[in-house]
């Protein structure tokens, strides 16, 4: 290897490329740590259930309308619950690649 770095690669060239990669991850642990705060809410049903979750996939609230609640149809109900819940998390999934990709210039990295 040539002194001083990769060989056609000049010294100054290698330093702007660690500076850049060092920006790019101080804004991807910024914008992570915000995406994780940041709520997605999700509603079924015509309105029926709603379900909040944060960006770090933790489930932050549900919301039920007293008049869905029947007695004899439970089932119903759980199954609303559990396809807001998903909708949420996949709102708060999509957002957080989004988001990263916008940083990242598209390299799947994993978020």
């Amino acid at each position: 290897m040539a002194k001083g770095g990769f060989p056609g690669m000049g010294g100054a060239n290698m330093q702007q490329m660690m500076l850049k990669a060092q920006r790019m991850q101080q804004e991807m642990a910024r914008l992570q740590s915000e995406l994780e705060t940041r709520e997605f809410t999700a509603t079924v049903g015509g309105g029926v259930v709603t379900a909040t979750a944060l960006g770090n996939k933790t489930l932050q609230s549900i919301k039920i309308d007293p008049a869905c609640v029947d007695p004899e149809d439970v089932e119903m109900l759980e199954d609303l619950v559990v396809s807001a819940v998903n909708e949420a998390l996949r709102t708060a999934d999509e957002t957080v690649s989004a988001e990263m990709g916008k940083i990242t210039g598209g390299m799947n990295l994993g978020f």
